[in-house]
């Protein structure tokens, strides 16, 4: 009996798993994908995430790829009068469109579940730090403006990974502020 319970707990929770896995974008092409992209929205049930996330502005984001297929990510997060700038590398899993990163204290997997390349990006990242997974989907915009159209699309994936409507930030416009005090932007 004890070993059916451990059996169906570990069912439950590949199950957990695989429901917050998006497949990616058919035919992914890393240079059309490449460039500025702003988070308008974001859906997780990351706790650190969770308690910030009534205070969060539309960020910008620059992704470029390597011709050996890794990623790398630039982003500042706008917090009050600051920007938090942060980097990430990662190297191609499998198919194209599916990328991880490895540190040492937790390992993520991005997908690029779908996009259009000039408007808008969905991205999924699963998170494994210490004992529990994180999942985060969030919806890239070229500009900060978002289509009621887009949102509602964003809303109906992230409640297919187990996120809730409490789980959701939709962020404000964050003025272009952070391209003078940047640069480029990132």
């Amino acid at each position: 009996m004890k070993a059916a319970r451990s059996s169906l707990a570990l069912a439950l929770l590949c199950l957990l798993r695989a429901q917050a896995e998006l497949p990616v974008q058919p035919g992914f092409d890393p240079d059309k994908f490449a460039g500025t992209w702003h988070i308008m929205a974001a859906a997780s049930n990351c706790p650190v995430f969770l308690s910030i996330k009534d205070k969060m502005k539309a960020s910008i984001s620059k992704f470029s790829f390597s011709p050996d297929g890794d990623m790398a990510l630039r982003a500042l997060f706008p917090m009050g009068d600051e920007c938090k700038k942060v980097e990430m590398h990662f190297q191609q899993k499998g198919q194209v469109g599916h990328y991880t990163t490895t540190g040492e204290e937790e390992e993520r997997d991005l997908y690029v579940v779908e996009t259009d390349y000039e408007r808008y990006a969905i991205v999924s990242s699963i998170t494994e730090s210490g004992k529990k997974p994180s999942t985060t989907l969030q919806l890239y915009m070229r500009s900060q403006d978002v289509s009621p159209q887009l949102l509602k699309k964003f809303k109906e994936l992230y409640s297919t990974m187990g996120l809730t409507d409490d789980m959701l930030a939709v962020m404000p416009k964050s003025g272009e502020w952070q391209r003078d005090k940047q640069g480029d932007g990132t």
